[in-house]
């Protein structure tokens, strides 16, 4: 995150030194690595939640997408059904049942006669 090198950091602990004293450098390095601590855990759980929500958004997206991709599949699969659908399945034969009924017609006066009648 920064861009602190050892010197750096050996500079400030001297200028702490001389600043606090002996006596209460300790603590106030406590107090500072309680803080930093505390600055790094907050920045990592926003972090985390950035990331968790970025994943999230993309997983919608691409929910998104493969729903709309299934939507068209299916209904260019239901396209020639629901077109057949419409049409009359007798249209192209005509009436049938006047088929059948001359059909049943036509198979009882062809059957032979038998002598013994």
């Amino acid at each position: 995150m920064f861009d602190i090198g050892f010197a750096e950091i050996l500079i400030v602990a001297v200028v702490a030194l001389i600043v606090l004293g002996p006596d209460k450098l300790p603590t106030a390095a406590k107090t500072v690595g309680m803080w930093v601590g505390r600055i790094r855990r907050t920045l990592g759980g926003i972090q985390s939640e950035i990331s968790e929500e970025l994943r999230l958004e993309e997983l919608k997206r691409t929910t998104a997408i493969h729903k709309e991709q299934l939507d068209k599949e299916l209904s260019d699969m239901q396209t020639p059904f629901s077109e057949s659908l419409n049409e009359s399945p007798f249209a192209a034969t005509g009436n049938t049942s006047n088929k059948v009924e001359s059909g049943d017609q036509a198979s009882t006066s062809s059957q032979p006669k038998s002598d013994k009648e």
